[in-house]
């Protein structure tokens, strides 16, 4: 899902970002070996991406979410937003990085049910929080509990939330055309 009017920002480099969004820039080309476009992009507001960053990083390092089922999380925001970017890339690092099991990715990405129902459950609930704006029903919330996650877990989703929110609203308003090494998992809303 792209925004009708396409934001013309030109993507920002090493030399044109201001200080503290080459900072952020100059990190991710040293873990990922190149500056993803959608950090390019979120560069002209540092505020923007030096939010998603953090709280990006918070929510892989502090969530209580296995990597599979942080991956679980992102997809099924992002796809609930119709963000062509970060399923692409998500659906990449969930394959190579996070081993999640191709079929719990081709289900997520395809909107089918997910072979596995703590997953399911995940994904469920996940969905019902975008598309509710927060406002579970007292009998989502139970169905997640009981699938064996915690009253934390749901601030966590709620974190992953805003965290895809930022990357996702901004990669619609910039058409932020997919990275190469993401491109074998292009997906179309």
């Amino acid at each position: 899902m792209l925004a009708e009017y396409q934001l013309t920002l030109p993507p920002k480099t090493l030399d044109t970002a201001a200080p503290e969004a080459r900072a952020l820039l100059e990190n991710a080309k040293a873990q990922v070996g190149f500056i993803p476009n959608m950090y390019a992009r979120m560069a002209h507001s540092p505020g923007l991406l030096a939010t998603y960053v953090d709280g990006y990083t918070r929510f892989r390092e502090q969530s209580g979410f296995t990597p599979v089922e942080q991956e679980v999380v992102f997809l099924t925001i992002s796809r609930e937003n119709g963000c062509e970017y970060c399923m692409g890339a998500h659906s990449v690092i969930a394959d190579a990085m996070s081993k999640v099991p191709t079929a719990v990715t081709d289900a997520l990405r395809a909107g089918a049910p997910i072979p596995d129902a703590q997953l399911a459950a995940l994904n469920q609930f996940v969905r019902v929080m975008v598309v509710e704006r927060g406002l579970p029903g007292r009998a989502e919330v139970d169905r997640f509990l009981s699938a064996g996650y915690s009253e934390r877990h749901i601030l966590e989703i709620v974190l992953a939330i805003a965290v895809k929110t930022l990357s996702n609203y901004a990669n619609h308003l910039f058409h932020t055309p997919l990275d190469e090494v993401f491109a074998a998992r292009a997906w179309k809303d």
